[in-house]
């Protein structure tokens, strides 16, 4: 996991976006002639605001756009959507690290290796991955273009708290999002719990 310190960014384009849980702001951002794909959603006028409610959300095409039950990604970020839509402030930051980084092509050669008994974990390793390559300086980056003070980061994942942390932002508060597992991602959220620390309730099966 990478965190060098944040890279400065700069608001590129902003347009307003209704969706069906309520009205939220897209905002795009560049550096220097760079424009950068990964956006925030944002709830209000969050500039210089404290204690903002925000979710980082890793962008999960097979769950997001094709509803897989493989994961809980898209219902982790609707349910952020859905909760965020009727606060006065909140930010959801998309960031384009599918598959935890190892991209779209290595998750579904994972997901092949989950079906022949590895679990979401040892099948990045058997590809020659870690764990997890996420990096958070870009979302630290896009924090503190947005003139952020503090979050309050609704996460499961403590590693998301320490990567942005490590990357100068200060963050005062976490609230879970948890989402019951289903046939099809008990193993890979009980997974998720055990070897990836991810703070989940769920009692061992």
């Amino acid at each position: 996991m990478d965190n060098a310190a944040p890279r400065a960014l700069e608001i590129f384009a902003q347009a307003e976006l209704p969706t069906q849980f309520g009205d939220f702001r897209i905002v795009a951002f560049c550096r220097g002639a760079q424009r950068i794909d990964d956006v925030a959603l944002v709830r209000g006028n969050v500039e210089n605001a404290s204690n903002v409610p925000t979710r980082l959300h890793s962008e999960c095409l097979t769950g997001d756009v094709f509803h897989s039950l493989r994961c809980d990604c898209r219902q982790q970020l609707e349910a952020a959507q859905r909760h965020f839509a009727e606060l006065p402030q909140a930010i959801i930051l998309y960031m384009r690290q599918e598959g935890r980084g190892i991209g779209l092509a290595n998750k579904v050669a994972a997901y092949r290796l989950q079906e022949q008994g590895y679990d979401t974990v040892d099948a990045n390793v058997h590809l020659g991955f870690d764990d997890d390559l996420r990096s958070y300086d870009l979302a630290a980056a896009m924090i503190q273009a947005l003139k952020v003070q503090s979050i309050d980061l609704y996460t499961n994942n403590p590693r998301k708290i320490e990567g942005l942390e490590q990357c100068g932002i200060r963050v005062v508060g976490r609230e879970p999002i948890i989402i019951e597992p289903n046939a099809y991602n008990d193993r890979y959220l009980r997974t998720k719990q055990t070897r990836s620390g991810h703070l989940l309730n769920f009692k061992e099966a």
